[in-house]
């Protein structure tokens, strides 16, 4: 639901302005961690790309076939970060290269690793991975973690 879809590489990814954050990913297991990530704001890609009145959602894709929504508002509303780097060190393949979502205030199944592809929608209901399995599409952290429905 864009007027100008882009296909960028992933040097025309790091071009966008920089942004670095201290964010804590939590796992549904119960392990945390503080990093500094570094990278772009979702918002900055998605910019010019002319996004369709009655789009609402945004679904991330990453190179294994998982995927992940959120409302489109979260990343126009929010500094939410696409990371190419942790504590400096860019990515490694194993931890997410080439990009990681930093999924701010949700838990870390929303925090898509190896994002290969951002889709604009009005599929408000779109479940990804691990959402489809029963997990919350919100994925809020002081949320339920399982959907109730």
């Amino acid at each position: 639901m864009v007027d100008k879809p882009l296909s960028l590489s992933y040097d025309d990814v790091l071009k966008n302005q920089p942004y670095q954050k201290v964010v804590q990913l939590n796992c549904v297991e119960g392990w945390s961690a503080k990093i500094l990530w570094e990278g772009v704001l979702v918002k900055d890609l998605i910019k010019n790309i002319g996004i369709k009145p009655g789009a609402n959602t945004i679904i991330l894709h990453a190179v294994d076939g998982y995927s992940t929504s959120f409302p489109l508002s979260y990343v126009l509303d929010n500094d939410i970060m696409m990371a190419y780097k942790m504590n400096g060190v860019e990515i490694p393949p194993e931890r997410g290269f080439p990009f990681q979502l930093i999924a701010e205030q949700k838990w870390g199944y929303k925090w898509i690793k190896w994002i290969t592809k951002i889709e604009i929608s009005d599929n408000a209901n779109y479940k990804g991975f691990w959402e489809t399995a029963g997990y919350n599409n919100n994925g809020d952290l002081n949320g339920p973690k399982f959907d109730t429905k």
